[in-house]
């Protein structure tokens, strides 16, 4: 199980993993809360996922593209 799920956090986003190491909590609870909140609310979190996804792929294109603050 553990293959699989690092196999599907390097293929996927990542949103779930960051946001657990930001916030100290386990990945697990913070994919298990999502899932259930996705569940209660009719899917409604997984356009809120999708915007989490697009701005920390825009953050990360931003800083490979600058080293630093000079760079302007």
């Amino acid at each position: 199980m553990k293959r699989f799920t690092d196999y599907l956090e390097t293929q996927s986003f990542g949103l779930c993993s960051t946001l657990a190491q930001k916030w100290g909590f386990s990945t697990r609870s913070v994919r298990l809360s999502f899932v259930y909140a996705s569940f209660f609310t009719f899917g409604s979190p997984i356009v809120l996922y999708f915007a989490g996804a697009f701005w920390m792929n825009v953050r990360h294109a931003m800083r490979q593209q600058r080293s630093t603050v000079w760079d302007l």
